[in-house]
């Protein structure tokens, strides 16, 4: 097989990041190297990598990227503290490799958090010291630092609301921490500047196939305008998360289900529950999982679940089980007792977990590892993984459509990509509210200096302002208020209530730059108030 290295030239596609080009690139009657069907984490790993390998490359998702579980993880990178317990070494090892890589791509994303164990008797500490210097050996040279051990003291210095009732000693340790929808937007922005094509709201509906049965193209339907598009492919990625078994059946109805999705919930309070800039971690709850206490974009995240669940949905919705299950077990560990009315927003995410042979399996017990499928037909899919190890996946099945002949050889380059926003200056102001945009701050300034009205805040309690509602629309893809508010400015996973009072002045500053009447804004007002109810809770 002939090595092949990417040709600007001749493969790379000369791309802004722009829905109405992106559309463009559709109605071309081309042969795609590569068709990704699903814009999350795993999608876009497989864009970025494809593209800057040298092929032609387009990614369809159909909503909006990481509308599903890429932006409802608990914002952690890191290696799986709890993996290490069950034994999953090779993963932790591997996933601690990417965190110092993507601590090194996006640093205007990436957080070195400090985590705080607490433990309430003496041999807790010992136990949790040891094991989590493994975590730090297994990590080498991209270690974020090294393991303490903690006194009573020092514990309620750094988590002043920790319930001090018992509490004997603790550990302190490092991981990683960044915003995924943020990470998500920037992937899309760097597959487009390696060559890729990336369009949102724009579904699968199905497939064309040779006279041997295999997949040679998709039809993809546009949500906006309702034109279907046929595209010819040499390979086509199923990285559909937890609809994967969605996609499969729709090119074999007879295929066996290969996820089971658990859902995990994470409750979002006001920030004087943890006035700490360290982080929480419950090692073993009440039945035996790890609870997470984070600061992030000013709130703090508790979650999360780990519950089984039948159907599949965008939007899932927290049982209350796993309200209750949080908030007691806050609770227990924190002096403020945090209840439903303080809870400025619920967001649930479903895992797409591998399906094991040993159906008795509960999910804690489930591994976090990733495996590839190759169908009859020809279509590769990724089952499992996780949001930490997303570029090695992504690795991993371009490299199976070369193995598989689809594709000539070319090297992956990811590991040394820079992903866009990425300005490499360190250490990052993380008290700048425009820190996430990383080197696209300067475009956000000229937005702001062209535009004086720009400077106007969407809510009074938020640093938020219509500067970046306008970027988002301009730069970013977004065509909906949720997309702005849920995935771009993340409003909605901090403060649904907000987020609803927001909605009205995002309304407007989005349809004069979409050139949009008064009837969209009516209906984007009343379908994003939908949306927004369920991130509330009933008290």
């Amino acid at each position: 097989m002939k090595l092949s290295k990417p040709n600007k030239d001749k493969t790379k596609l000369d791309m802004k990041f722009d829905r109405n080009e992106s559309l463009s690139h559709l109605k071309n009657e081309v042969v795609w190297d590569v068709v990704v069907i699903g814009g999350g984490a795993t999608g876009l790993g497989v864009a970025v990598d494809s593209a800057s390998r040298g092929y032609k490359t387009i990614l369809l998702e159909s909503h909006d990227f990481a509308k599903g579980t890429s932006s409802r993880s608990t914002k952690l990178v890191h290696g799986g503290v709890r993996y290490m317990a069950n034994g999953d070494i090779s993963l932790v090892k591997e996933a601690l490799r990417e965190r110092g890589l993507l601590a090194k791509n996006a640093t205007h994303l990436f957080k070195n958090q400090s985590f705080v164990i607490p433990n309430y008797n003496f041999w807790g500490g010992v136990y949790y010291k040891i094991g989590l210097s493994i975590y730090d050996l297994l990590a080498g040279k991209l270690s974020l630092g090294r393991t303490k051990y903690l006194s009573k003291s020092t514990i309620q210095k750094y988590i002043p609301t920790i319930n001090p009732h018992k509490l004997a000693n603790g550990v302190l340790y490092q991981d990683g921490q960044f915003d995924d929808a943020r990470l998500a937007i920037n992937l899309a922005q760097t597959a487009v500047e390696q060559g890729a094509v990336v369009l949102n709201y724009c579904s699968v509906i199905g497939f064309e196939k040779d006279k041997e049965g295999k997949v040679i193209g998709v039809e993809a339907k546009e949500k906006e305008t309702g034109v279907v598009y046929k595209l010819k492919s040499k390979a086509i990625v199923n990285a559909t998360g937890v609809f994967t078994n969605e996609i499969m059946q729709m090119d074999n109805p007879d295929s066996k289900k290969t996820i089971i999705p658990s859902q995990g919930i994470h409750l979002v309070l006001d920030q004087s529950f943890l006035p700490s800039n360290k982080a929480l971690m419950i090692p073993k709850t009440s039945d035996g999982r790890v609870l997470f206490a984070v600061p992030w974009h000013g709130k703090v995240i508790i979650g999360t679940t780990d519950t089984l669940i039948k159907e599949c949905s965008y939007e899932p919705y927290p049982l209350e089980r796993e309200i209750d299950f949080i908030l007691e077990t806050a609770q227990r560990f924190l002096v403020g007792k945090p209840t439903r009315k303080d809870v400025k927003a619920v967001f649930s995410g479903l895992r797409p977990l591998a399906a094991p042979s040993d159906q008795t399996k509960s999910t804690k017990e489930i591994s976090r590892s990733h495996k590839i499928i190759v169908s009859k037909s020809g279509i590769v899919s990724m089952i499992g993984g996780k949001w930490t190890t997303y570029r090695k996946m992504a690795e991993e099945i371009v490299d199976k459509l070369i193995a598989l002949g689809k594709l000539d050889l070319s090297v992956c380059r990811t590991e040394e990509i820079s992903i866009h926003g990425n300005s490499g200056k360190t250490p990052v102001d993380f008290s700048n509210p425009y820190y996430v945009y990383g080197s696209d701050m300067d475009t956000l300034e000229r937005l702001r200096k062209e535009n004086p009205e720009y400077q106007e805040k969407i809510h009074p309690e938020y640093a938020y302002r219509l500067d970046m509602v306008a970027f988002a629309v301009k730069y970013e893809m977004a065509i909906q208020i949720e997309d702005v508010l849920a995935r771009r400015l993340r409003l909605l996973f901090l403060d649904a209530k907000a987020a609803q009072e927001s909605a009205p002045k995002v309304a407007i500053c989005m349809a004069n730059l979409l050139g949009k009447g008064q009837n969209w804004i009516d209906d984007q007002l009343e379908s994003f108030k939908e949306l927004s109810n369920k991130y509330l809770l009933k008290c």
